[in-house]
């Protein structure tokens, strides 16, 4: 069967969902402690999340990057989630989602959210026809992220070490099953149109 090009896979239930980011061990212990972001983490930067964990694994390199070192599973609220999807633009100009680039580029200035679109990833990094959603938080955004939306915050470095362990052994099949378990996210009617999204 074949992927949609813009199709949202995540981890999810029938209230959360889970998205992931790299920290280093400074920014991370203390959110993992409060369950919450917490200084030093900076909430008037823009912070993002990543529903895709290969592609997680791509970005911090397996937990081995400078400043990546700690991989987060933040569980958030799907309404929080959907929030952002509703007030999302994306990072470059699409002709057919705006009337012109003009009217992107307001948007853009506009916008708490940003998409990017970015080729998803094999397990052994490889890119992929389809696409997974990269999304930046800022302004209220970021505020509504770390004050309302998030469940829950696990470290899963341990796990990201164990699937690289596997794949350095040659061992593809059982880094694979190592792997969480993303379904197609059903949007609702509507959320997502402004960034392309396939309702899933």
């Amino acid at each position: 069967m074949t992927i949609p090009l813009h199709q949202i896979r995540a981890r999810y239930t029938a209230d959360t969902l889970t998205v992931y980011q790299a920290y280093p061990p400074e920014i991370a212990g203390p959110a993992v402690a409060a369950g919450r972001f917490v200084p030093p983490f900076k909430r008037d930067r823009m912070t993002w999340i990543k529903p895709s964990f290969r592609w997680m694994m791509y970005r911090c390199g397996w937990a081995r990057k400078p400043g990546q070192e700690r991989v987060l599973a933040v569980e958030i609220d799907r309404a929080g989630f959907e929030w952002a999807l509703a007030h999302a633009c994306l990072s470059g100009y699409e002709p057919g989602l705006d009337a012109d680039r003009d009217s992107w580029a307001q948007r853009l200035r506009t916008s708490p959210v940003r998409v990017q679109w970015d080729p998803e990833r094999t397990v052994r990094a490889q890119p992929l026809r389809h696409r997974s959603l990269q999304m930046g938080l800022a302004g209220e955004a970021a505020r509504r992220y770390v004050d309302e939306w998030i469940v829950g915050i696990t470290d899963v470095t341990a796990t990201a070490r164990a699937v690289r362990a596997r794949l350095d052994a040659g061992d593809d099949a059982s880094a694979e099953a190592m792997l969480p378990v993303e379904r197609p996210y059903p949007l609702p009617t509507g959320v997502g149109d402004a960034i392309a999204a396939h309702p899933g």
